[in-house]
C-alpha cells in the first residue's frame, strides 16, 4: 500500500499511543483535526486531507464518537521510525 511521508508521520504518531481531534460544524461535518501525540504535542503534518486519505484507506477509524486512533490495518502498514529519546 503507497502512503505518503505525511500518512506516515501520522500514522506513527497513533501507533504510540495519539488521537486525532475532530471539529465539526452545525451539520456534523468534519471542518478541522488535530493529532495529538500521547505526550500532548500537535502533529503538524496531520491535515484534513490526511486525516480524509487514512479514513479511506481504513488505517484509522473511530469507536463510540471517540478521537480517532490506528486500526489494526494501521499497525501493520506503518513503517519503523527510529526514536529519538536518549
Amino acid at each position: 500500500m503507497n502512503i505518503s511521508k505525511a500518512e506516515q508521520r501520522t500514522l506513527h504518531v497513533l501507533a504510540r499511543g495519539g488521537a486525532i481531534l475532530v471539529e465539526k460544524n452545525d451539520c456534523g461535518k468534519i471542518i478541522r483535526v488535530n493529532c495529538a501525540s500521547r505526550e500532548g504535542w500537535s502533529l503538524k503534518d496531520c491535515t484534513l486531507r490526511v486525516f480524509r486519505r487514512l479514513k479511506r484507506k481504513r488505517l484509522i477509524a473511530s469507536s463510540r464518537g471517540g478521537p480517532y486512533c490506528v486500526t489494526r490495518l494501521g499497525r501493520i502498514s506503518v513503517r519503523s521510525q527510529l526514536d529519538n529519546r536518549a
